[in-house]
């Protein structure tokens, strides 16, 4: 849970700088760091990518999972979960508080990349992409913190219990998990970085990252099917 524990102390930092210096930042320079990070990610999911013993596992785990997560419209009723928290507590008696700590909460929990990053952290031990979510979160904090307040920086508590969640829940697994599984599932998640990069971060095209979060289950699954009918 290594990259959990970063991920936590970073929106601490990134909110506590934000309440005490304000927009210290200028817009223009969050631009070029966020797309810093989106040329860093690209390079990054590449790498991933290249793990794979077999592009087609990946293609099937991709396609297959894509399909899962349009009919559940898993991107939507994330969206809309977030939408209606948000403006149920948003309105209420907390202010900006709960507005704060809500709002941050659901961008900082409801990614891609959170869930990605817990399971390979607690499946492998590597942290890569908790590290770069933890400076895009940082980031964010400090934004968010500087108009909300101190709301933000008790979301820290929220994403340490999801992703630890994960994390968790993925070290259970290794015992299942073979290397080529782990090795597909890794270049499956970097197919969805490279849609999170094109997408969130250069804001070149929207695409609906979400719903290829099936994907990477069905990648190792397809995996298990094919040693189980060895040619």
């Amino acid at each position: 849970m290594t990259g959990t524990f970063i991920n936590t102390a970073a929106i601490l930092l990134g909110g506590a700088l934000g309440t005490v210096f304000g927009k210290a930042l200028k817009e223009r320079s969050r631009q070029t760091i966020v797309i810093g990070l989106g040329l860093f990610t690209l390079a990054l999911a590449v790498t991933m990518f290249l793990e794979s013993n077999n592009a087609l596992i990946v293609l099937g785990g991709v396609l297959l999972g894509g399909l899962i997560g349009e009919y559940f419209q898993i991107e939507d009723r994330i969206n809309r979960l977030g939408e209606r928290l948000e403006s149920r507590f948003s309105n209420g008696s907390g202010g900006d508080f709960v507005r704060g700590f809500l709002t941050s909460s659901v961008l900082f929990c409801t990614g891609p990349m959170a869930i990605l990053g817990a399971i390979q952290d607690g499946l492998t031990g590597d942290y890569q992409l908790l590290v770069i979510k933890s400076v895009m979160d940082g980031f964010a904090a400090f934004a968010l913190a500087s108009t909300l307040g101190v709301g933000v920086l008790f979301s820290a508590v929220m994403v340490l219990l999801y992703q630890g969640f994960f994390s968790l829940l993925a070290v259970q697994l290794q015992s299942v998990m073979t290397p080529e599984m782990i090795a597909e599932l890794t270049a499956t998640g970097g197919i969805l970085l490279i849609g999170l990069a094109i997408s969130s971060l250069l804001e070149i095209k929207t695409i609906r990252v979400g719903n290829f979060l099936p994907g990477l289950a069905i990648s190792p699954l397809i995996v298990l099917l094919i040693s189980l009918f060895p040619h």
